[in-house]
């Protein structure tokens, strides 16, 4: 499974790790991804998606189903 934000399209970034010595080595900084699951009321069902927790403060304030139509108009999903 990728570790991909299935709504924002959040992904892995590269970066550096840097030591005290100041010698780089290549990291990666992972999103904070969560399978979770939403109910979908004009569907009467339930979704399974994996969200970042950024993701899921947005469907909290709004809506799973604004969320979605949101995150579809602007063309991350």
């Amino acid at each position: 499974m990728s570790r991909i934000c299935d709504l924002t399209g959040k992904a892995t970034m590269v970066g550096n790790r840097v030591s005290h010595s100041n010698v780089k080595t290549k990291r990666r900084f992972y999103p904070n991804l969560h399978l979770k699951r939403f109910y979908i009321p004009e569907e009467d069902r339930w979704i399974t998606l994996k969200v970042s927790t950024s993701a899921i403060k947005t469907i909290n304030k709004i809506g799973i189903t604004e969320a979605i139509n949101r995150f579809v108009e602007k063309g991350s999903i």
